[in-house]
């Protein structure tokens, strides 16, 4: 009987040091698509030898996973694997990428090629509002339009009362101080970092909010010993539903010293300017929307103001012209001036349409244009192109769906810079997608 009590006995400690590893749930969620693309032109100018078109398939795989240790407390990670071109090479270790990471990701390009954490963070709900600590999304605020989400070691707050959140974070981009890994650096101060404060209010039919950001880097000390970047940054946002209509609208304000240097001959300011507005109709088996956004541009990049705008990755309302994925997967469309995937110095004007003549497909179809706000040289011609896009969604599954889309390009005169003896060549692209999502 006195064993049987001291097995009881040993079983009910072992039950109570356990209790929080038995109260511990693991939720799983994500995507995974798999995707294959045609691009007739690899190059904007006309008869350029060595710029074949190019096709291939290419996926990627992304896992969301959440730990929660009590319903106050929980550790999120999120990690993507596989992300890579089907038979394709695989990119060396080292890479220009490997310094900050990739411009989506916490690793580097060949890191997702194979498996990569982009978040691991704790979440904490306290009495005094939920905390969040560690590797966490950076970078994204109100609409897509100027964002370039990406993950950034971050301590973040946010209080809610109401329809009422107060928000604000703390953000290390990217730190050059000695370390074990960069090694001893000449200087004691070689960081980036970021501070924010926001607010926003949640009604039945939207959200508004506002956002401050101060952003501080010694990342140049290369140039001189207190060559250091102050920039700030306001960015009110708009997003309501008025019966059929959706509305969103987005402002983004920067302004600062990009370069200071005290006692040294160098000094670049930035003062640029984003504006958006977008308004989509949804009639139920039909919806009707159009965009318009000015992006300011610089008329003399050799003074020492800064003015250039750029619309953000996460923005991507074509899908050749400005459109990060397709550049990430099939690389920037060379010129004189080529196509990085981010738009910058426009105006921006886009019309479109969908059908929906069943309940699992969807037919859509949009007309968008696309003009520098400012010519980057003497005798420039400001036309970017009209690009007309035309996609077909078929729901398989409520998790399984697969897109076809055909874009084609009007090649506008603007990438040739100003050498006006060159010609430019239109482009078209087809994309199909299988999309997973859990």
């Amino acid at each position: 009987m006195k064993r049987l009590f001291l097995v009881l006995l040993s079983l009910g400690l072992v039950m109570v040091f356990s209790t929080s590893v038995f109260a511990a749930d693991v939720k799983f969620s994500g995507s995974f698509y798999a995707a294959g693309m045609y691009q007739d032109e690899t190059v904007f100018i006309k008869d350029t030898t060595g710029y074949p078109s190019t096709a291939f398939y290419y996926q990627r795989l992304r896992v969301k996973m959440e730990f929660v240790a009590t319903p106050a407390l929980k550790l999120v990670t999120r990690f993507d694997a596989m992300e890579r071109i089907w038979g394709g090479a695989r990119t060396q270790p080292g890479g220009i990428t490997s310094l900050i990471g990739d411009l989506d990701s916490a690793a580097s390009r060949d890191e997702n090629e194979n498996i990569a954490f982009d978040w691991a963070y704790i979440e904490y709900a306290s009495p005094f509002g939920v905390f969040m600590v560690g590797y966490q999304e950076d970078m994204a605020w109100g609409t897509k339009f100027a964002d370039w989400s990406r993950p950034a070691g971050k301590i973040a707050w946010a209080y809610t009362i109401g329809g009422f959140t107060v928000m604000a974070d703390i953000a290390k981009i990217l730190e050059l101080s000695s370390n074990a890994v960069i090694g001893t650096v000449p200087w004691s101060d070689g960081d980036i970092d970021k501070y924010s404060v926001a607010g926003k209010y949640t009604w039945n039919q939207g959200e508004a909010g506002l956002k401050v950001a101060y952003l501080r880097s010694a990342a140049l000390r290369s140039i001189g010993p207190e060559a250091t970047t102050n920039l700030y940054g306001v960015i009110p946002y708009v997003k309501a539903k008025f019966g059929p209509v959706q509305v969103e609208a987005e402002v983004d304000y920067y302004w600062g010293d990009l370069l200071d240097e005290d006692d040294g001959p160098n000094k670049i300011k930035l003062e640029s300017l984003g504006v958006y507005v977008d308004a989509l109709a949804d009639l139920g088996m039909f919806y009707v929307g159009g965009t318009v956004a000015y992006l300011s541009g610089d008329g003399d990049i050799t003074d020492d103001t800064l003015k250039l705008m750029a619309g953000g990755k996460d923005w991507q309302p074509m899908l050749i012209l400005f459109n990060y994925d397709r550049t990430y997967w099939a690389g920037i469309i060379d010129a004189p001036i080529p196509d990085f995937g981010i738009m910058y110095n426009a105006w921006f004007g886009q019309i479109r349409a969908g059908v929906r003549p069943v309940a699992d497909l969807e037919l859509g179809v949009s007309l968008s244009y696309a003009r520098a706000d400012k010519k980057l040289f003497p005798g420039m011609d400001k036309d970017y192109g009209t690009e007309l896009d035309v996609t077909a969604t078929y729901k398989i599954t409520n998790n399984l769906s697969y897109m076809l889309g055909v874009g084609y390009l009007w090649t506008g005169k603007y990438w040739r810079e100003d050498y006006t003896d060159l010609d430019v060549t239109d482009n078209y692209l087809v994309i199909n997608k299988l999309t997973l999502t859990f």
